[in-house]
């Protein structure tokens, strides 16, 4: 992985494809457009999804031999930057699973300069542990420290609203 000039987004490439941290380059509408149907966020309005890109830290996959493909996958982060970060969001469009895309892009990802020395790195998956558990992440130590309000229908009521 290459450096990037101090205050350019960091991008990496590998054979056609390029993962890139460059928020100018996330396409909202296909992201949307998988996340919407998704299972942890189906339903999700487009305004949602343009808000969450907007302050979240983002990284893009790309497939550059296509340019009617917009943009093939996404690992959205939640974080302040300095103690803790929360992983979300995380897919590759299913025509492209099986290449170690998501691997790679879970990689760039990780090393992006605002995610290193973090206290706490956070996600939650139904079932991707295999991806997740050989980057160090773990099962919750003390999961009855850990609470959460949760709301699985807001998407419904926002959008019939």
């Amino acid at each position: 992985m290459s450096t990037p000039a101090p205050d350019t987004p960091q991008q990496w490439t590998r054979d056609r494809f390029l993962v890139s941290a460059d928020p100018s380059r996330l396409d909202a509408k296909a992201v949307h457009a998988f996340l919407a149907s998704s299972y942890w966020a189906t339903g999700i309005p487009l305004s949602v999804v343009e808000r969450a890109l907007r302050h979240s830290l983002s990284v893009g996959l790309y497939d550059t031999a296509e340019p009617n493909v917009p943009q093939i996958g996404l690992a959205r982060v939640v974080t302040d930057r300095a103690t803790f970060a929360y992983l979300c969001d995380v897919y590759v469009l299913p025509g492209y699973r099986g290449r170690g895309l998501g691997r790679w892009m879970m990689d760039c990802c990780l090393a992006l300069p605002d995610l290193q020395g973090l206290r706490r790195f956070n996600l939650v998956t139904r079932d991707a542990h295999t991806l997740y558990a050989p980057l160090g992440f773990r099962a919750i130590a003390h999961p009855d420290r850990y609470m959460e309000k949760l709301d699985p229908d807001v998407y419904k009521r926002t959008t019939s609203a």
